[in-house]
């Protein structure tokens, strides 16, 4: 949803439903609200014009049109708002994992891209350039952004970096872990019976950077080639029996963590890493050799 849709959609839902608007009905005065410039805010007040549920008087004021049956409101629904900059970036990342994949580079369009996502080219070409400037992707004039095959050299030289950074945040994080935080993540993990599809929660990795307090650990990880490999690693893994045995690990570690065994904490979030090599290193054989076919 772009944000002029958003904004519309908002107002629209606001007048229909009889609430008390947010700021006066001015250009600036919603521009200040929704915290945005003035065009996006126009282009939605001028559908809202079109579509009679807003009209500009004589003055050139904006004013709403009244409701022929006030008794009948319509109940308004919660609108979210539009993805900001960093979720449009974790959407390319996606799109950029994806393309990688591919047995070629491919190159992605802007045009393409702006359809399928119904948003305006600047968006998706800003995020784009942040990737770029990330290494993640290459700008080619008039062939668009080139993505390169995923290489498992590389794939495994970040697995290495990884472990080694997030058994630092571990010993860190030590002084600072919560039994209430992990006892929850125990249950996020649980054992699971045959017939029943496996549950999988991932917020251990995350908790464990934050509850370091080591601000160089966090930005590695919050760097777009990070949310790559992750990307990558979360496509190599979807089916069930390895989600299973990757809850299992959690489990080992956080009931590890629970009982300050840090030396057992340690060698099992080592060995849960390093289960992820030939997992993800599978899916880049795979597309290698079907590069070769």
């Amino acid at each position: 949803m772009s944000l002029a849709a958003y904004i519309r959609e908002d107002l629209k839902q606001r007048i229909q439903s009889q609430q008390k608007l947010p700021c006066k009905l001015t250009l600036p005065g919603l521009a200040t609200h929704y915290q945005v410039s003035i065009t996006p805010v126009r282009t939605a007040v001028a559908k809202l014009i079109a579509e009679g549920v807003v009209r500009k008087q004589s003055n050139g004021r904006l004013d709403v049109i009244p409701r022929r049956s006030p008794t009948g409101g319509v109940t308004a629904k919660a609108i979210g708002p539009p993805k900001t900059a960093a979720d449009w970036d974790q959407t390319l990342v996606e799109e950029v994992m994806v393309a990688s994949l591919e047995r070629d580079a491919v190159h992605l369009r802007e045009e393409a891209l702006a359809q399928k996502y119904d948003i305006g080219r600047s968006v998706i070409r800003q995020s784009l350039s942040r990737l770029a400037g990330a290494g993640l992707i290459e700008h080619v004039p008039r062939r668009g952004w080139r993505v390169h095959p995923i290489q498992g050299e590389d794939l495994c030289a970040y697995l290495e970096i990884r472990e080694a950074l997030e058994l630092k945040a571990l010993e860190l994080a030590k002084p600072h872990l919560v039994r209430q935080d992990l006892d929850q993540m125990l249950e996020g993990n649980p054992p699971t019976p045959g017939h029943e599809l496996p549950r999988l929660d991932n917020r251990l990795h995350k908790y464990l950077i934050e509850k370091s307090g080591n601000r160089y650990i966090q930005n590695f990880f919050g760097q777009y080639t990070a949310a790559y490999y992750t990307a990558v690693l979360d496509r190599a893994a979807p089916e069930a029996h390895v989600v299973a045995e990757m809850a299992a690990q959690h489990r080992q570690i956080l009931k590890a963590l629970v009982a300050k065994h840090w030396a057992r904490a340690r060698r099992a979030l080592s060995e849960h890493i390093q289960a992820q090599h030939p997992i993800a290193m599978k899916m880049v054989d795979v597309l290698l050799e079907e590069a070769r076919d």
